[in-house]
């Protein structure tokens, strides 16, 4: 009887012991430093293909093209659909976000809400012409119409032999013109991952 219950005993506080060294550390990094656990795309990347697109975006001659020939005028761009084709889910919204975010500091584009965001706009002034005091609701008919559609897509390639993948990311982005879909502007980046195990 004893000898179960120090077996138990010990059994117990292998599994105590063993449930303590496996609990995980979290610290707090800044969102600039580099990361890199498993080789796949990640936040450096989103953020290294942000910097790129806005750099290219905002130097480009469509920008003073379209100034030159609208009095001056800064084009409105809307945001539209950056299809995912790699071999793993990349969110594309993050440097999307980032490039939006360039765009308006910048004060040298405009930007309309577009996809769903924009449906739920739509709805909310739909709403107000039965909720809303005359004085305050917004009338239909009013909206800014984009000059150029932002579009892009994300590609991959994986290249492996034994312990050893090389991936590889490519992203490009189109700006359309909306009128006649003339494409004024295609940007891209190259990401290119060595992973040993």
């Amino acid at each position: 009887m004893k000898k179960t219950i120090f077996i138990m005993s010990i059994v117990v506080l292998s599994i105590l012991l063993g449930a303590c060294s496996s609990q995980k550390k979290v610290s707090r990094v800044s969102p600039d430093e580099q990361i890199d656990l498993s080789g796949r795309w990640n936040d450096t990347d989103s953020r290294l293909t942000a910097e790129a697109m806005i750099n290219q975006s905002l130097t480009e001659p469509w920008l003073n093209n379209f100034r030159d020939t609208h009095g001056g005028d800064k084009p409105v761009v809307i945001c539209g659909f950056v299809k995912n084709k790699s071999h793993e889910h990349i969110n594309a919204e993050t440097f999307v976000k980032d490039m939006e975010k360039a765009f308006l500091n910048s004060q040298q584009v405009r930007l309309v809400q577009g996809g769903e965001k924009r449906e739920e706009i739509r709805k909310e002034r739909a709403d107000q012409q039965d909720f809303s005091s005359a004085e305050t609701m917004k009338a239909w008919g009013r909206e800014v119409g984009a000059d150029f559609m932002l579009q892009g897509t994300i590609n991959s390639i994986v290249d492996s032999e034994g312990k050893e993948t090389v991936n590889f990311y490519q992203v490009n982005l189109e700006l359309t013109d909306i009128e006649t879909n003339e494409i004024v502007w295609i940007g891209d980046k190259k990401i290119k991952k060595y992973i040993k195990n």
